[in-house]
């Protein structure tokens, strides 16, 4: 029998319906009604063990990511990268360790991979209780940090596209030390994502310690290669930003932050919720500052709370913008919050 995700199932659907009902207070029933046609149809189509298992682990590991993250969904969380093999005596793992401790009493928690090196030293200075590790298992060096050993916020992964998810996906703000293959994997992966309207825009920060010129080097291979050839525009490197203290991430943190709060996409529209609100003339400036990227006849108003965002009632009272973004240059957006903070 072809199964299809449209109601014409006959006893299926009444079977998926007495177990939703017997199972009781499952959320979004019509969501995880798919999510179980999803698993019949692998289950008819896909011959290979190794693909089923691929899936089976794969929802497993999600539905766990979000079992460890949802009662923290509320507080701000930074998601921190750097090498494994940087030893304690080097300047950079004293820094990882300060900006841990800044973050906790900023009232930030931390996100590590839960290994040795940079991880280790920002979750020494977060300490345990504000910290959480998503661990991956390797034949070599990934075993947990003593920090996290035993928290019931690690998270141990079989696959890097999991682990990838809950350190982007969680993450409030991102900040990456030197590290190898790993972290320039999650910094050209954040900034994909960021770039392309994949993710939120966020704080992405690269961290060299004072005189360093790790990251110096990266942003001199991305002027003299990526823009120059036209792969990457001038505006990409608004997503990001590079510094060399402790202090210089916690204020890039905290002015992403100033005014702006969060977004959302409501019918192709930019609906961008603020802390405090904008004086008209400010909104006036805007509109012709960033003319470049709003829509033929689009524009930037001030508006109050959306219908579609009463699943969202914490956050109803913000004032918000409404922006007709043509989504072509997230660069620019960032730039557009960055100006708004800057009011």
């Amino acid at each position: 029998m072809n199964i299809h995700f449209n109601r014409n199932n006959g006893p299926i659907d009444e079977a998926i319906d007495r177990l939703l009902a017997q199972a009781g207070r499952v959320h979004h029933p019509e969501i995880v009604r798919e999510m179980i046609i999803a698993a019949l149809k692998a289950g008819q189509e896909e011959e290979e063990r190794a693909d089923l298992k691929l899936m089976n682990s794969t929802l497993k590991e999600m539905r766990f990511t979000s079992k460890i993250f949802g009662p923290y969904d509320k507080v701000r969380k930074v998601s921190v990268f750097g090498s494994a093999r940087t030893a304690p005596h080097e300047p950079v793992y004293s820094m990882a360790s300060r900006l841990g401790k800044s973050l906790a009493e900023a009232g930030c928690m931390v996100i590590t991979g839960g290994g040795a090196g940079i991880m280790q030293a920002v979750n020494e200075g977060a300490g345990p209780e504000h910290s959480f590790g998503v661990n991956i298992r390797l034949p070599f060096e990934q075993r947990p940090n003593p920090v996290l050993e035993g928290n019931p916020r690690l998270i141990t992964y079989k696959y890097f596209f999991n682990r990838k998810v809950a350190f982007i996906k969680e993450a409030h703000a991102i900040v990456l030390f030197p590290g190898g293959f790993g972290t320039l994997d999650e910094a050209m992966e954040t900034l994909t994502l960021v770039q392309t309207g994949k993710r939120d825009p966020l704080p992405l920060v690269l961290v060299d310690e004072p005189g360093g010129e790790y990251w110096v080097k990266w942003l001199r291979f991305f002027e003299d290669e990526l823009l120059a050839q036209g792969y990457i525009g001038p505006s990409d490197f608004n997503l990001f930003e590079r510094v060399d203290s402790v202090e210089a991430v916690v204020d890039r943190i905290d002015r992403f932050y100033r005014r702006y709060h969060s977004l959302r996409y409501i019918d192709h529209k930019l609906i961008i919720r603020l802390k405090s609100g904008l004086s008209d003339a400010a909104v006036r400036e805007l509109n012709i500052v960033y003319s470049d990227i709003l829509m033929t006849e689009g524009g930037i108003i001030s508006t109050a709370a959306f219908p579609e965002e009463a699943d969202e009632p914490d956050i109803l009272h913000l004032p918000r913008l409404l922006v007709d973004f043509s989504r072509r240059d997230f660069g620019r957006l960032r730039s557009l919050i960055d100006s708004i903070n800057g009011y």
